[in-house]
Parts: structure tokens; C-alpha cells; sequence
């Protein structure tokens, strides 16, 4: 498809962008929305919440600070409970 005819038709008419897309569009762009339809285009997915993407992330910094017995505030810092702090730290 012609870039330049969809931007110019998206940027005449953004009230008629399928939802969720046109926050995509608010967010980070047309070229955002065409990036994400050559990659995704046909598939169905299902975006979790950001926690969920970047828990690993957030684990392995906990991991870098855990001193022993901080686990508390460590749960409070990384919002999760003390429990699962101490599960992801594999103390009991």
C-alpha cells in the first residue's frame, strides 16, 4: 500500500481508526500502527499488563539488592508481596 495515501487518509479521518489502534497512534505514531502491522498483521494476541512483561526484569533487580533478609522492602519497592519476593529469591 502507498504510505503516503494511508498517512494523509489516517491524518484526514483518526476518529475512524479501530480501537484499540488509535491510541496506538496517540501514543507513538502511524509508523508505530504500520511497523506493528507488517510484524503481527493477521495474528491475535493478547497484550499482558506491564508488570507481567517485565517481571523477569524486575526479579533479577531484586536479586542484584536482595541483601539476605530485606525481602520486605524489596516486595514493597517492586510491588509484589513478601511471599512471592521470597518464592522469586528461592527462600522459603
Amino acid at each position: 500500500m502507498n504510505q503516503s495515501v494511508l498517512r494523509k487518509a489516517v491524518l484526514e479521518h483518526p476518529s475512524e481508526i479501530m480501537k484499540p489502534y488509535d491510541v496506538l497512534l496517540e501514543l507513538e505514531g502511524f509508523d508505530a500502527i504500520c511497523a506493528l502491522a507488517e510484524h503481527l498483521g493477521g495474528l491475535t494476541i493478547y497484550v499482558p499488563d506491564q508488570r507481567t512483561i517485565f517481571a523477569r526484569c524486575l526479579e533479577l533487580a531484586a536479586r542484584k539488592e536482595f541483601t539476605g533478609n530485606n525481602f520486605a522492602g524489596l516486595a514493597k519497592k517492586y510491588g509484589f508481596t513478601e511471599r512471592h519476593m521470597r518464592r522469586m529469591l528461592g527462600c522459603k
